[in-house]
């Protein structure tokens, strides 16, 4: 299940639209139930307090100060399922020193050389990469942490974090 805030997912602007969806949040997202929540209304924490008591994993891609402001930190969530499995994902890492700038595929592909270098080999004036390095890396390494956390919960019966930039 997918939790998106009341405008919804950035991506459902994104795209050719076929079928009423755009075609990048269709590829992202397809087989995925949706959810809208605003985090910071009443009683939402209460709606992803029984969702958690059932999930078996939660992805998640704030900063990392946000889940723990909004009371949805790993020590709260796992007391409620200490089965859960949860993957952090954010652009600066967890605890260093630019950890609480938000980051998007395009800040990472420049402050890493990646526009720089296409506009140089390519001779083309500088703009982002028409994919996206930085989520499709973030996303693959992510994906073997949780894979790990889950083998590992297999083998103890106990859920874990696990934190990709």
């Amino acid at each position: 299940m997918k939790v998106e805030p009341p405008d919804g997912d950035v991506t459902r602007l994104w795209g050719r639209v076929r079928g009423g969806v755009p075609g990048y949040y269709h590829q992202q997202n397809a087989g995925k139930r949706n959810i809208s929540i605003d985090l910071r209304a009443a009683g939402a924490k209460d709606l992803v307090f029984e969702l958690i008591r059932h999930a078996d994993v939660l992805i998640e891609n704030y900063r990392p100060d946000v889940m723990p402001r909004l009371g949805l930190g790993w020590e709260t969530l796992r007391a409620l399922n200490p089965r859960l499995v949860m993957l952090s994902i954010s652009g600066f890492g967890r605890d260093g020193p630019e950890s609480h700038r938000p980051a998007y595929a395009p800040i990472v592909h420049a402050e890493t050389g990646l526009v720089d270098r296409a506009r140089r080999r390519g001779r083309i004036p500088p703009r982002d990469l028409p994919l996206s390095v930085a989520d499709t890396n973030a996303s693959l390494h992510g994906l073997v942490a949780l894979l790990s956390a889950i083998i590992l919960r297999e083998r103890t019966g106990l859920g874990s974090t696990s934190t990709s930039r």
